[in-house]
């Protein structure tokens, strides 16, 4: 059973799968050095409120990134949500993926040059949280702005990114004088630099949690992919092995390479047997 639509129209959950991979991605291979890690936030899919005139209106950016502010909420607690007039630090990235129908939210005016998913999609309404306002004894619903619109008009987001898992397309919108402009991209190597983070982020194809594709990915000053924690390991087990290789190639002994190196007498045996 594939893409079936849930029974129940308002659930809130992810659309797929890749929308838990690649946020995860993100955060992984986010290094900013200008910051210290317990003044950087990273939310994903996470009810994000944004004006407290309607306290109730939010939205669920795939990823945002917020810098300056504690990691924990009040410097204690995770957050289940992220409430602009409580915290009183705006987004300064947000990254949206697309899916089928969300193109006109996530994209606005640029929704009409043509984005599309790759896929049949049905007309967009207006979102789904809309409240209920009793005007001049008739029901009306006061309909929310769109993403678009809140990133770009309310938060006013300096950094916009909006890719499509369909096509592969990244789009990069920089708010310039109130508005959206968009930046013009390779469309086959699309990548994209963030001065005031000092990073760039970009397509990466390559393997994340078993699954090869092309993946949005950080990059440092040097276009070198950021690693993930669990990359930068193997990397660093690697480059041990390769020490161990070469003081025993230098005469060294097992015991002596094993004692100076750390690793296990099996795996420095193993060596020298290769």
């Amino acid at each position: 059973m594939y893409d079936l639509p849930s029974e129940d129209p308002e659930e809130s959950g992810l659309p797929d799968e890749f929308h838990d991979l690649q946020p995860q991605l993100l955060s992984a291979t986010l290094r900013l050095s200008s910051y210290a890690k317990d003044q950087i936030f990273t939310g994903t899919d996470l009810n994000l409120y944004y004006d407290v005139r309607q306290p109730q209106w939010y939205k669920r950016p795939d990823w945002f990134l917020v810098v300056g502010v504690p990691r924990l909420y009040d410097g204690t607690d995770l957050r289940s949500s992220y409430v602009i007039w409580q915290e009183g630090v705006d987004p300064f990235v947000v990254v949206e993926l697309l899916s089928p129908g969300t193109e006109k939210d996530d994209l606005g005016e640029y929704a009409a040059l043509g984005e599309g998913s790759g896929l049949e999609t049905p007309a967009l309404s207006r979102s789904t949280d809309a409240v209920p306002v009793v005007g001049n004894g008739q029901a009306t619903r006061e309909l929310p702005p769109r993403k678009w619109e809140v990133y770009e008009q309310i938060l006013r987001v300096p950094y916009y990114i909006v890719f499509s898992r369909y096509t592969n397309r990244v789009r990069f919108f920089q708010l310039t004088g109130g508005r959206y402009q968009e930046q013009a991209l390779d469309p086959t190597q699309p990548r994209l630099w963030i001065p005031e983070l000092g990073l760039g982020l970009g397509l990466w194809e390559g393997e994340f949690e078993g699954v090869t594709r092309h993946w949005l990915r950080w990059y440092d000053d040097q276009e070198n992919w950021l690693p993930t924690d669990a990359e930068r390991a193997m990397q660093a087990e690697a480059q041990l092995r390769q020490v161990a290789l070469h003081l025993l190639q230098q005469g060294m002994t097992v015991e002596q390479v094993a004692q100076l190196t750390g690793l296990a007498l099996e795996q420095v045996q193993g060596m020298g047997n290769g």
